[in-house]
């Protein structure tokens, strides 16, 4: 088969601060074909809880920190922020007698990193001015410290008002004259002298370094680095370096090498803080690195190569703002948001030459990230001992899940695609899927979760109106009582993904639970009325939270379609007004005969509902 072969090409040239940053439905699941490469998961075995260690970013949040919105970092399980107000003023910071910008705008990042669950990178260089222009002086220039030393004074200070800590990235790319114009002794007297004040400071605040444009190496300035920091006792509590591009997991093998021949105390965390190229941000190359920093070991802040206001929005690069202003998700956003899905325990992937995977397992599911953006052909996944995972496995069968993730040459994405959807019959506790990767810069993911049982039995399902395409979800992941259920673009996450659970002694009627929040698809107060609000719940057993499936027969519709009709009303769950726009509300309306083909609004597709 013809196969294209992406290279990973060199760092682009650094102009800016930090630079910071229809497949075809014809794959089957088995039996396995051949395959031009193959990974292998076995979930017999496991390797701890999944930290999301892949999932930070350089800047990306607008300067007064009021967007993007919560859900765009909620649902990728945000790690990481690394931001010193970069770019504003342009020249700024200290240097240029405009410090305030920059530390209001890094002051509210901060906070808001914080109250979204992560930790926040600070750059001390950004702040100080030297983030990619030319500026006038370099702390220690002629000897002289002493307004560093009232810089450090200053930053410090407004760091305790803030009462929160900080991870201190003492300063970024030292070995390169974009970021440190002066030599390299000037550099190791500032590492010193910063670290010194830092630890006298803040004895328990992270101390991160050297964020080199390099990758460990047991030649040339990373060498120097350690020596330096050995011997002056000044080792960071996190060692970082950017990989730009580069593979992490060969990254911490000689970075292991090199700090075992120097005796410095390791393991300690790695910081890869700047992963992907420009040429790499894309779901193919994202799902690669995710899978390689966690093979690693190593933490990943995703590189940010934004200019010109957009470093201060979009996520990294991860979003793309409508004519409106909106922010809408690229493919790579759609990448992490599955990543970010994946709990349980992590269960161990063999890669190939250019493919690797993240997988996990919990109960109910299991779930892999497809990772590979150098090449295309056929990618075959050989799934082992799935009779090790919990409640996936029913008589010998599972259904199989898999979704492309499309690229749409970096603008915006409205969700992935399904490629597979098929229920699979195991050989020896294990199948193979196979998929075609014929575009470069997509990206697959796979789901199992267990087989649909006879007419009438549990199943967990999302539910998509046919008239739009979007999916039944609890918006925004709330937990409250009486949240409005909306339709909502389709995605992988579990407020999309509803349980269910057969009501005894009525046929083919279901209590239908969120995924995500536990609660009950519900009629709001148990009305009758037309329009009446469908919300979710505390499930209490009600016939306001009884959904009978009605078979929906008219020409083109697919055999997992059907009407919900709620138990005590008879009317259907359908979306308000027919509309077709993403976040739309449902309510429940007189049901259409189910031969009728429009309007659509009634008619859920149920990709998990077994028919006979």
């Amino acid at each position: 088969m013809n196969t294209t072969t992406k290279t990973r090409r060199g760092r682009p040239r650094l102009i800016l601060p930090l630079l910071a940053a229809l497949l075809p439905f014809l794959a089957l699941a088995v039996p396995a074909r051949a395959a031009d490469e193959s990974i292998a998961v076995d979930f017999s075995t496991g390797a701890g809880v999944p930290s999301h260690r892949a999932s930070g970013w350089i800047y990306g949040m607008t300067e007064n920190a009021s967007g993007p919105a919560d859900s765009f970092y909620r649902d990728v399980k945000f790690r990481y922020m690394r931001a010193g107000g970069a770019q504003l003023d342009s020249p700024g910071g200290w240097v240029s007698g405009k410090y305030d910008r920059r530390w209001n705008s890094t002051r509210a990042q901060l906070l808001r990193t914080r109250a979204l669950g992560g930790e926040f990178v600070l750059l001390p260089h950004d702040l100080w001015g030297a983030d990619g222009f030319g500026i006038s002086r370099f702390p220690g220039d002629n000897g002289n410290w002493t307004d560093y030393d009232n810089f450090l004074t200053r930053l410090i200070g407004d760091v305790r008002a803030t009462g929160v800590p900080v991870q201190w990235d003492i300063w970024n790319e030292p070995n390169i004259t974009i970021f440190w114009n002066r030599p390299q002794s000037q550099y190791f007297e500032l590492w010193r002298r910063t670290y010194q004040r830092i630890r006298a400071e803040f004895p328990t605040q992270l101390i991160v370094g050297p964020s080199c444009a390099c990758t460990p190496s047991t030649g040339g300035w990373w060498p120097q680095y350690l020596d330096f920091v050995r011997s002056t006792n000044t080792v960071p509590d996190i060692i970082s370096w950017h990989s730009l591009p580069g593979d992490p997991v060969s990254n911490v093998q000689v970075a292991n090498q090199t700090l075992d021949s120097r005796g410095i105390p390791h393991p300690r965390p790695y910081q890869i803080n700047e992963y992907g190229a420009s040429n790499e941000q894309n779901p193919g190359d994202g799902s690669w690195y995710i899978s390689r920093l966690e093979r690693a070991g190593a933490d990943g802040l995703r590189a940010n190569w934004a200019s010109a206001g957009n470093l201060h929005n979009d996520l990294g690069n991860l979003l793309v703002r409508n004519s409106a202003g909106q922010h809408q998700p690229k493919g790579e956003w759609w990448v992490y948001r599955f990543y970010g899905s994946q709990t349980g325990q992590i269960t161990t992937v063999t890669p190939s030459q250019n493919y690797d995977g993240f997988a996990t397992k919990a109960p109910g599911e299991a779930k892999v990230l497809v990772g590979g953006g150098r090449t295309t052909g056929n990618i075959a996944v050989d799934l082992r001992r799935l009779d090790a995972t919990e409640g996936v496995v029913k008589n010998n069968q599972v259904r199989v899940l898999a979704e492309r993730i499309p690229h749409n040459n970096g603008g915006a994405v409205s969700g992935p695609v399904t490629a597979i959807d098929t229920i699979v019959t195991l050989n020896n506790n294990g199948t193979t899927v196979n998929l075609p990767h014929s575009n470069i810069d997509e990206s697959f993911t796979i789901t199992i979760l267990p087989p649909v049982g006879t007419p009438g039995g549990a199943f967990q399902s999302t539910a998509i109106a046919q008239h739009s395409q979007h999916c039944l979800t609890n918006p925004g992941r709330g937990t409250a009582d009486g949240t409005r259920q909306q339709q909502v673009t389709c995605g992988t996450a579990d407020e999309q993904r509803w349980n269910f659970s057969p009501v005894t002694g009525a046929a083919d009627t279901f209590t239908v639970t969120n995924q995500q929040s536990g609660k009950c698809l519900d009629v709001n107060g148990v009305s009758a009325a037309d329009g009446a609000a469908v919300i979710q719940w505390n499930c209490n057993g009600g016939a306001n939270q009884q959904f009978t499936l009605r078979k929906v027969t008219h020409a083109g519709s697919a055999p997992s379609d059907f009407q919900l009709v709620a138990r005590h009303s008879g009317k259907c769950v359908a979306v308000a007004g027919a509309s077709t726009a993403s976040g739309a509300l449902l309510d429940q309306r007189t049901c259409n005969p189910v031969n009728q083909g429009s309007p659509l609004n009634q008619t859920w597709r149920l990709p998990g509902r077994q028919t006979t």
